[in-house]
């Protein structure tokens, strides 16, 4: 028996007003900082509300219908730099870009335990849990090449902060690569037994995001802070780090 899965349905796209960073915008292009609980672009279940909703007004275009200008996406509760297309050369320029490897992405990442090193690249294809479907494996169904560089920034007890780059971008990534090697990423809610430190969602933040402009040839680099309730649990530990004692 063949079974049909119907095509998704996404409603028209209509502008909404959200309050969203803006970094950086010409004519071609903007970079953004998502803010924690917005979805990139609309899917099932997530019909309004969006970035790309909170975006309409800037022109966005390129890419499919329902998510136009999307060049590449962040988990709904990760915080962070986005590059969204104005025009449908420069998001092919911009995909193009992603796809050789040419947009430097960074992200700063709480995770549990501690490293020997301090630094190092995690290489292992991520793909489709079979059983859970909305979460991601090493290996799984239609699994891809991932590569994730780290660097340690701060130890921190029973965490570590890192910063993460990018060579792939793989749904999940980070969260799942870092699980793997034994240190799943702080409150996350999918891949991590517990949130020992009360986040709600996990600690990651894209912060940094540096490429060459497709249109004008400048060198463009745009960084993030943290977002208030990562740099408060962040500066919590670093307290509990220089009390008496410990």
């Amino acid at each position: 028996m063949t079974v049909v899965i119907p095509a998704e349905v996404v409603s028209e796209l209509v502008a909404e007003t959200h309050e969203i960073p803006v970094l950086f915008e010409d004519e071609w292009l903007l970079v953004v900082n998502k803010p924690a609980g917005m979805p990139v672009h609309p899917s099932r279940g997530h019909s309004a509300g969006t970035l790309v909703h909170a975006l309409l007004g800037h022109g966005l275009a390129g890419g499919e219908g329902f998510r136009p200008g999307v060049v590449h996406r962040l988990d709904k509760d990760t915080t962070g730099l986005l590059v969204v297309a104005k025009s449908v050369e420069v998001h092919r320029r911009l995909v193009a870009m992603m796809r050789h490897r040419a947009v430097d992405r960074r992200y700063l990442a709480l995770v549990h335990g501690s490293f020997s090193a301090d630094s190092g690249t995690i290489e292992a294809p991520v793909g489709r849990d079979p059983i859970r479907r909305k979460s991601m494996i090493i290996g799984g169904v239609g699994a891809r090449e991932a590569r994730t560089h780290f660097r340690v920034l701060e130890r921190l007890g029973d965490f570590t902060l890192v910063e993460a780059r990018l060579e792939t971008g793989r749904t999940h990534q980070i969260r799942v690569h870092f699980l793997a090697i034994g240190h799943p990423v702080a409150g996350d809610p999918t891949y991590s037994r517990r949130d020992a430190l009360g986040l709600g969602r996990q600690f990651l933040h894209s912060y940094r995001l540096s490429f060459t402009h497709p249109m004008t040839g400048e060198e463009l680099e745009t960084e993030a802070s943290l977002p208030a309730d990562l740099a408060t649990v962040l500066e919590r530990l670093r307290k509990e780090g220089r009390q008496p004692g410990c």
